[in-house]
């Protein structure tokens, strides 16, 4: 079975390199390593559909051919690319494949799998972070410092950033998956208050469900783990945090889409909100507007950006190419329907 492996500048080619070992032998491995974090200017209407893509999708078919399995992270996967070999498994080590044609893949009949939940850890714990951070006033206190404030002048100077402890405060989780789970867990173990919210009501989420309206009512902190559909655009917009309890904090570790980022400015700016903490972003021209304000801190979409997740991310993948090896259906394939009439 011969196997190519795409590296790109977020998951290099070394980052399988643990989860390849148990593949020695067993099949004949290329690589490719996309240098630019960029990707190539979409040509054919496959490509204008793909998202959060690295490289040239030309490129990768050319380097395809006379393969039979393709991993992937961040490489663009058109649907040129998935004619241009025999394949019979597409891997990509991400949890959702939106540098994937996956209609393409399944009018050939091509199995894509994909890794949910492989960051979910790394992300629960910057969540944890960030909650921490807004209810001790740490950003404020920081930028304090930096502006020229005074330091260890006296026994008083935390009277300005009096903050609170998470024993006192009810977090609230819209978003009750892989990510949304995690920091439920964590969560409960310093102390906080979990309400949960999810349209899909899971079953095993250990969190006292309520409704999206009681959630904003009683929450302190309302963090956000949502994955964006085309249902859920700007799903917080102005009605719903004005219906935020006052003085209470936001976090969105998600998706920029899920968000009205302008209702969250001004709601931040007249003071219904404490507080934000972000780790995505809309793109704007020029300086985003949520940056300048005291009260709100951002992170360059850092989530998932640990060596475990990494790790995890190549063994999920790697597991699938020896579920091929072996003749089992891999996990978490995302076009069941081609494998009608294989088990």
């Amino acid at each position: 079975m011969k196997v190519l492996l795409v590296g790109d500048p977020y998951m290099p080619v070394s980052a399988y390199a643990g989860a390849l070992a148990g593949l020695d032998g067993l099949v004949d491995l290329s690589t490719m390593q996309i240098g630019e974090a960029a990707g190539a200017p979409p040509v054919t209407e496959s490509e204008r559909g793909l998202r959060e893509y690295a490289g040239d999708p030309a490129a990768v078919a050319r380097a395809v051919a006379g393969h039979d399995v393709l991993v992937v992270h961040g490489a663009p996967v058109s649907a040129e690319v998935l004619g241009a070999a025999p394949l019979r498994l597409v891997c990509c080590a991400r949890g959702g494949p939106v540098n994937v044609d996956v209609a393409a893949a399944t009018r050939l009949g091509i199995p894509v799998v994909n890794t949910p939940g492989k960051n979910a850890e790394a992300v629960a714990e910057l969540a944890i972070a960030f909650a921490l951070l807004l209810i001790r006033a740490v950003p404020q206190a920081s930028r304090h410092l930096l502006d020229g404030g005074g330091f260890a002048e006296s026994v008083f100077e935390g009277r300005e950033f009096f903050g609170a402890e998470a024993p006192s405060l009810t977090m609230g989780l819209v978003g009750l998956g892989h990510v949304g789970r995690e920091v439920a867990g964590r969560a409960r173990a310093l102390g906080f208050t979990v309400l949960g919210y999810d349209p899909v009501r899971p079953a095993h989420a250990d969190v006292k469900l309520v409704s999206m309206d009681e959630l904003l009512a009683r929450s302190d902190i309302i963090s956000l783990h949502a994955r964006l559909t085309p249902e859920n655009g700007r799903m917080f917009a102005r009605d719903r945090f004005a219906r935020m309890r006052r003085g209470s904090y936001f976090i969105n570790t998600a998706r920029e889409g899920l968000v009205d980022e302008d209702a969250l400015r001004q709601a931040l700016e007249r003071g219904h909100l404490r507080g934000a903490a972000l780790d995505v972003l809309e793109r704007t021209p020029g300086r985003h507007p949520l940056l300048g304000l005291p009260n709100v801190f951002v992170t360059p979409h850092i989530g998932g950006a640990t060596a475990e997740t990494l790790a995890r991310g190549a063994q999920r993948a790697v597991a699938a190419v020896t579920d091929l090896l072996a003749g089992r259906v891999p996990a978490n394939v995302v076009n069941p329907q081609v494998l009608q009439g294989t088990r």
